[in-house]
């Protein structure tokens, strides 16, 4: 309570916008508007996913996710960098093959958004006990429901909206409460290289495959004749072959002799 005039103020819900009133001794008619915001205890949540970089066509990214769905990500921009290994690398630098990890981090503050309004005016019409009309000063006429079993102080009296007549100053105080919800994410991206391929096991050649067409092979020239028989050789079958061909010479003269008669 204030000295010069009484006030009544209560606190409602913003669908009701109901108001209360007391009538102080004042001649102007205004409204003031007051907000203040209160936030509550935060809540955050993590989500991370894993995919692997399955093409890279100019800022076009395509990525294939470890549920195995495939995701298009068009026009990337230039200013987009991916922590790899330690190393921020813009998209043109992807390569098929590696993994990227997208974080996100979802921060939720519920909060209440208090409307204080403060109603200064002459009353126009009255249409007890559920609303009243306010002629306010900048020269409008506002609509207010009177709350079900509200008490006007009248000179010290405690009467309902029925005793509300045109021309008396009317106060009202309106106090709205909004609950509200905000969301902030952050997003985060890195990625690694591919694995290497494992090594071939130890006993295993290795074949490396090229692009060019084989070549006939060079000639090696004939190995040249030794100059001289091996220790394993000898003159034994050459004596042989001459004594078989004497032998037979002398046949054919012995025979020759005799078909001739000498």
């Amino acid at each position: 309570m204030r000295s010069g005039s009484h006030w009544i103020k209560t606190r409602v819900a913003l669908a009701t916008a109901v108001i209360c009133f007391a009538l102080p001794d004042v001649s102007r008619a205004q409204v003031q508007t007051q907000k203040t915001t209160t936030a509550g205890h935060p809540t955050t949540e993590v989500t991370v996913e894993h995919g692997q970089v399955v093409l890279v066509e100019g800022n076009d990214l395509v990525i294939k996710m470890d549920d195995g769905s495939i995701r298009h990500i068009s026009n990337v921009p230039e200013s987009a960098k991916i922590d790899v290994d330690g190393r921020q690398v813009g998209v043109h630098e992807l390569k098929p093959g590696m993994h990227l990890h997208h974080t996100i981090t979802t921060l939720t503050t519920p909060q209440v958004v208090t409307t204080v309004q403060n109603v200064t005016g002459k009353v126009w019409h009255v249409a007890p006990p559920n609303s009243v009309i306010l002629h306010l000063e900048d020269g409008t006429n506002q609509s207010f429901k009177i709350p079900k079993g509200q008490k006007f102080n009248i000179n010290g009296q405690m009467v309902d909206a029925f005793h509300l007549k045109k021309g008396m100053i009317v106060t009202a105080t309106k106090i709205v409460e909004e609950p509200e919800t905000v969301i902030t994410q952050q997003k985060n991206i890195t990625g690694t290289m591919p694995a290497p391929p494992p090594a071939p096991p130890a006993d295993v050649p290795i074949l490396v495959a090229t692009t060019e067409a084989p070549t006939a092979a060079a000639e090696e020239p004939a190995a040249p004749l030794p100059a001289k028989l091996p220790k394993t050789g000898s003159n034994l079958p050459l004596v042989g072959l001459m004594g078989l061909l004497c032998l037979c010479a002398a046949l054919g003269v012995k025979l020759l002799r005799v078909k001739i008669g000498v």
